[in-house]
Parts: structure tokens; sequence; C-alpha cells
């Protein structure tokens, strides 16, 4: 006669064990990933409604500087025409897209990248988030960030933390401390031709200077003049203003 089989307890034992453990690892990751989630977006909400006290790039720079001039400004104490004129140099169509111009992207592409194709927003997390450079790390976390920050915070807000945090001289952050710095004026007395003048400078604030503008950046600023004049007319100007 036949012995009959005797249970696998053991067995069936650490298969219920291991999935047991399968469950509980799934629900630490989802709860990380939720977690790590809700910081993210608070950190964006956060600094759409608080100003930033500094930033990454201003803190590096006072310490190897030992001091800079860096004085927040509300939107509403600037010029409107320096908005404008950020706008028309860095990102013309900036009321129109949602954080990437796709087609800046595609013409950057077309004349091989060498021209960059960042959009205001793109600029504005590099500064408050990130950190200066071209690593790839840098600009996935750039990439993932940039919608968010057009989903949370106004058009106007983008600019207004972009032009207070920007840097217009070495250890001259905001628009604040350049116009002073460069005028002598405050930021809601900036004319049209300074305002351009700042915004000439900015892709390369260290090596041009807005008081003693080389005759590239009168040029520019001309350009810009002009360009701030045009989409106040056209519309685009709207969203901020």
């Amino acid at each position: 006669m036949a012995k009959k089989a005797r249970p696998r307890k053991k067995t069936t034992k650490k298969v219920g064990w291991f999935k047991r453990q399968r469950q509980r690892i799934r629900l630490v990751v989802v709860r990380g990933l939720l977690g790590v989630s809700a910081v993210f977006l608070l950190a964006i909400a956060f600094y759409g409604l608080v100003d930033p006290p500094t930033t990454w790039t201003i803190y590096s720079e006072r310490e190897r500087l030992g001091e800079v001039d860096f004085q927040w400004v509300d939107a509403d104490d600037v010029a409107p025409v320096v908005f404008r004129s950020v706008v028309a140099a860095e990102d013309a169509n900036f009321c129109d897209h949602w954080g990437f111009d796709m087609s800046a992207i595609r013409d950057a592409i077309a004349d091989g990248a060498d021209r960059g194709a960042s959009t205001l927003t793109q600029q504005t997390v590099k500064n408050v988030y990130l950190w200066q450079g071209r690593s790839w790390v840098r600009k996935a976390l750039e990439a993932v960030t940039t919608p968010f920050v057009e989903l949370i915070w106004t058009k106007r807000r983008i600019l207004e933390v972009y032009v207070n945090v920007a840097e217009f001289d070495e250890g001259v952050f905001g628009v604040d401390a350049a116009a002073q710095h460069y005028f002598g004026v405050l930021p809601s007395q900036l004319s049209a031709a300074q305002a351009a003048r700042l915004a000439a400078i900015l892709p390369n604030p260290k090596q041009r200077s807005a008081s003693r503008p080389s005759n590239a950046v009168v040029r520019r600023a001309a350009q810009i003049i002009d360009g701030a004049a045009t989409i106040q007319k056209d519309g685009r100007a709207a969203c901020f203003e």
C-alpha cells in the first residue's frame, strides 16, 4: 500500500513569508515615492508664495567674495518695462509655452545646438532650486521641475523671482542691486533704455557692463527695446502685466 505524501508545510510557510516581504517592500517604496513627491511639490509651492532668501549661486558667491549685493524687491516695485525687456531678450514666447519652447528647441537643434533654447522658467528653476553647470543630472532635474513650476506659479511670479535672483555683475544679484549698481536708481525708476541694457548683459554679466556697454551690448539693447515694444503691442506681455 502506497504511503500518503506528507504536506510540505515548511515550503508553504517560506513562500508566504517571501510574499509578505515583497508586499512590505512595495508599500515602503510607494510610501517613499509619495513622500518625496509631497516634499517636491511643497518646495515648489513654498517659493510660489515665499521669496527665496538665497540660492546656491548667491551662497557660493558670498562664500567666495565675502559679501554680495542682494536685496529682494516686489514685482510691483519694478518698472514694467524691465519684465518686457527680459522676456524680449530671453524668451519672447514666454506667455505661450508651458515651460518649454518647442519651436526654439527645434531651431536650436537645426542650428547644431550652438545657441540655447532655455526658457525663463527653466532658468528660474536652475537659479532657485539647482546649480550652475551643464551636467545631465541638473538638466534632468530641471526638466522634471519646470512643468510643475509653470503649473503652480503664475507667469508674473516666475518673472518676479527670475529678476530678483539673476546675476547682473560679479556679486550683484537681482534687479534692485543692479539698478543701483549701474545707474544709481531704484528698479521702479528704470527707463526703457536702462532696462534693455540690463537684459542685454544677462547671458554673460561678468563679461559685460550695462553702464559702460560695448558696441555689441548697445546693438543688443536696441533690439531689446524694439522687442519689448512689440510684445506689448501684440499681446505677448498680457500674462504678466
